[in-house]
């Protein structure tokens, strides 16, 4: 697996957690933890894939979200969503603002490499 991941998380020992995990799979992991600087990132950064926290200082990762989706250049871009709120409606409103993949944490570190993996190749 490679490929270029931009980690929008604001929890650094979960952010570090998934750049270790995913860096020793072949991917480049870039992160940002302040929400209103994420789509800054995302347009420096162009990732292959941002995985992106739902509740962010700044802006929230559903704000970010629309924001990707409404932007020609980041219509297509895969996103999986990651919170510690895996209630049925932040999972339905990620769903209907078109998140890729939905992931509650905690997660176990197999989940987060076959997501990403299904999300690079796919």
């Amino acid at each position: 697996m490679a490929g270029r991941v931009l980690l929008i998380e604001d929890e650094p020992n979960i952010a570090e957690a998934i750049r270790f995990i995913l860096s020793r799979e072949g991917c480049e992991v870039l992160v940002e933890s302040d929400g209103a600087k994420a789509l800054d990132r995302v347009a420096e950064a162009r990732p292959d894939l941002v995985i992106l926290d739902l509740m962010l200082p700044g802006m929230s990762g559903l704000e970010i979200l629309g924001a990707l989706r409404a932007d020609s250049e980041t219509r297509e871009l895969k996103i999986l969503m990651l919170t510690a709120k895996g209630q049925g409606r932040d999972r339905e409103a990620a769903e209907r603002a078109g998140v890729s993949a939905f992931m509650a944490k905690p997660f176990a570190n197999a989940e987060m490499r076959a997501q990403v993996r299904a999300l690079l190749e796919g």
